[in-house]
């Protein structure tokens, strides 16, 4: 379900992106669109589309955002081992051993997770891995066989909590160690690892000189500039209707989000999940009750940072709406949108302005 669940939001961020071409001015008439897919990192499609001003160019571009999302998915990874190379899985098989030498792209995700943790909430715990393992059993036994789907006991669960403390994941910047304190505690970055690549990645790219350009991980997306095509200077980025998700169907989008140098990413209950008794499942845990969020259908946060992005999408969709609105609000150069339980849409001012149902185009400066 998760599989397909992706596919289909990339697939639907395609038809958005790949659907508008314009007509270019003299000024751009060295650009052209090229576009390529990759299926073999963070258990998702990425896509990406750019304006350069050759397909040599491109594929060149292409190529680094590639190699360095296979290189990052290795370091993120905590299911697999890799032959010469420390990653989190490795950091989670010596908890309560010994610290792990790691590179510092982990490093530097684990102090951006437990920076934000510390400033936004608990919502989001890195170190909640001893109770999203047994959550993913269970998905998985479901996904096996979905007359026996049900749900793990919660004396299960509260056990495997006394195992997620934070203070507990200890970082030495100076001999770049990674150490999990408690044998029995591990370290999940699902809910921000995959946008923190993307962001990462981007700057890179944008650091080698490509200048319009959009990376959609998985419905992670991030806008480089905006379009050289010389009619639009802004992205159209497509936000999924949850009720929606199938491919064949007309009107799948809920809205378009117009935006430029930045990310959208969503949370929501369609991507993941299975069923018990009826009722939706989904993987998206809330560390305060142990069990899935179920306050909203889906969550979308728009920032420039992807990975900061990913991070907040999955604390907005986590936190009550009243009290999830206050924290956004106070967050600069954050927007948010909210469909809640009854389909009902709420969305920050300046969300609403980017969104296309409130009047807002690719041509909009």
């Amino acid at each position: 379900m998760y599989r397909w669940g992706k596919v289909i939001l990339v697939l639907l961020f395609a038809v958005q992106l790949f659907g508008c071409s314009a007509s270019r001015e003299t000024d751009y008439s060295e650009y052209r669109k090229y576009s390529d897919t990759f299926f073999d990192s963070f258990d998702t499609v990425t896509q990406v589309m750019a304006y350069t001003k050759s397909e040599d160019e491109f594929k060149r571009y292409f190529n680094h955002i590639h190699d360095r999302f296979l290189e990052l998915h290795r370091l993120y990874d905590i299911f697999n081992s890799y032959e010469g190379l420390n990653n989190l899985k490795t950091i989670n098989d010596q908890a309560g051993m010994q610290p792990v030498k790691v590179d510092q792209e982990i490093i530097d995700l684990i102090q951006f997770s437990k920076k934000w943790y510390k400033e936004a909430g608990p919502e989001t715990n890195i170190a909640m891995g001893s109770v999203l393992d047994i959550w993913q059993e269970y998905r998985d036994e479901a996904t096996a066989n979905p007359a026996l789907a049900k749900l793990p006991p919660m004396e299960e669960l509260q056990a495997a909590a006394k195992h997620m403390d934070m203070d507990k994941v200890m970082v030495d910047e100076e001999k770049g160690t990674v150490f999990l304190t408690d044998p029995d505690m591990s370290l999940n970055v699902g809910a921000v690892a995959k946008g923190y690549a993307t962001e990462l990645v981007a700057q890179e790219v944008k650091a080698l000189g490509l200048e319009s350009a959009i990376i959609s991980a998985g419905g992670n997306v991030r806008a480089i500039g905006y379009p050289y095509d010389g009619v639009r200077h802004r992205w159209g980025v497509g936000i999924q209707n949850p009720d929606r998700i199938v491919v064949t169907e007309q009107d799948n989008l809920l809205d378009t989000a117009f935006i430029h140098e930045a990310s959208v990413v969503s949370s929501g209950d369609y991507q993941r999940y299975y069923e018990v008794n009826g009722k939706r499942i989904h993987h998206l845990i809330d560390p305060k009750t142990l069990m899935p969020g179920d306050y909203y259908r889906a969550a979308t946060v728009v920032t420039e940072d992807s990975g900061l992005a990913d991070f907040l999408s999955t604390i907005v969709f986590l936190t009550p709406y009243e009290e999830s609105r206050a924290f956004v609000d106070k967050l600069e150069g954050v927007e948010a949108l909210w469909v809640l339980k009854d389909g009902t849409i709420k969305a920050t001012a300046g969300m609403e302005k980017m969104l296309k149902s409130h009047g807002a185009s690719g041509t909009d400066k």
